[in-house]
């Protein structure tokens, strides 16, 4: 007994125990909490002005919070919860902002209430984050970074905000249609690969349903195309989306034009014909009273808030 209790003793005692717990909810000590002091103090006091003329204006909060690490936390949870400790915004309009630097981890966020969600989409945030803030902070312009980032959070609430691109950091830009920030959807990986999953699994099984399809393929290819013109974007962006947009305009038909030539296919597209129906892989295909056309399975087939609270919405960026 003895033994076996040491043996059982020894066993926990290898076990991996965890003893991070993420980075502890700093206090709200002003408009600007720069606790990895990466901040000069005139930068500090203007960018501090600056907010507090916002507040007053708009009523909206803006705050700007650096770390120095985060201890392993992922920065979404972190910026979420210290968003809503705070309670940044008013409490019936949700109306804050959170701005957290973490210098150690490279990382950073801009936090969204709900009542700005609207006035500062996710893809906006996103935009301020890459095209302003990264390319500062790369350079170790923490100061700049900071400040230029938080001004055009506060120009793009007011509506004055035009997205840059990152080429043209510094300078404004002469249109809106800025699309910069699809090149590089802000997504980690592992989301990226399901959502992609997903999203090519849907519209790629209509697609190979169109080309199998003698007749209604044709009503399907047309259908599609909005389809696969859109949704990769949010996977491998613009670029990316339109290649596979053009892929697809060109594989399709030449697809439908290579079967048509099989016997099985010119089988399928007889007793559609001639019977208004045919069994192509499983699925049964029939035609319709107006000429388009249907499948189905087969039998095989299977300084203090205001009380406010943000959602998670906002956008993530390192450097």
């Amino acid at each position: 007994m003895n033994t076996r209790a040491l043996f059982l003793a020894i066993l926990i005692s290898l076990l991996p125990v965890s003893t991070s717990r993420g980075a502890d909810i700093p206090y709200l000590t002003g408009r600007i909490t720069d606790n990895a002091n990466i901040m000069s103090p005139e930068t500090r006091r203007l960018l501090t002005d600056s907010l507090k003329a916002h507040e007053e204006r708009t009523t909206n909060q803006v705050v700007v919070l650096t770390l120095a690490t985060l201890d392993g936390e992922s920065i979404e949870d972190f910026a979420n919860k210290v968003f809503n400790e705070w309670k940044l915004g008013q409490k019936d309009r949700d109306n804050g902002v959170l701005i957290v630097v973490v210098p150690d981890d490279r990382r950073m966020r801009i936090e969204v209430g709900y009542g700005l969600e609207g006035a500062l989409p996710d893809l906006m945030a996103s935009r301020i984050i890459q095209n302003i803030m990264t390319p500062r902070f790369r350079n170790g312009d923490y100061d700049g970074g900071i400040t230029d980032g938080t001004l055009a959070v506060l120009k793009t609430i007011e509506g004055e905000y035009v997205a840059e691109t990152e080429g043209s950091a510094g300078s404004n830009s002469s249109s809106a249609l800025d699309f910069s920030g699809m090149e590089s959807p802000d997504m980690p990986i592992i989301a990226r690969i399901l959502i992609g999953a997903f999203i090519f699994g849907i519209i790629g099984l209509f697609t190979v349903l169109g080309v199998l399809t003698p007749g209604f393929g044709w009503f399907l290819y047309l259908f599609l195309i909005p389809f696969w013109a859109m949704f990769p974007v949010m996977v491998i962006g613009s670029k990316g989306a339109l290649v596979c947009l053009i892929t697809y305009l060109i594989l399709f038909p030449a697809s439908k034009l290579i079967l048509k030539r099989l016997p099985w296919y010119k089988k399928a597209q007889s007793d559609i014909a001639t019977k208004g129906r045919a069994s192509i892989g499983g699925f049964t295909f029939s035609s319709g009273s107006s000429g388009g056309g249907s499948w189905s399975s087969g039998s095989g087939g299977g300084f203090s808030g205001g009380g406010g609270s943000s959602g998670g919405g906002g956008s993530s960026g390192s450097w």
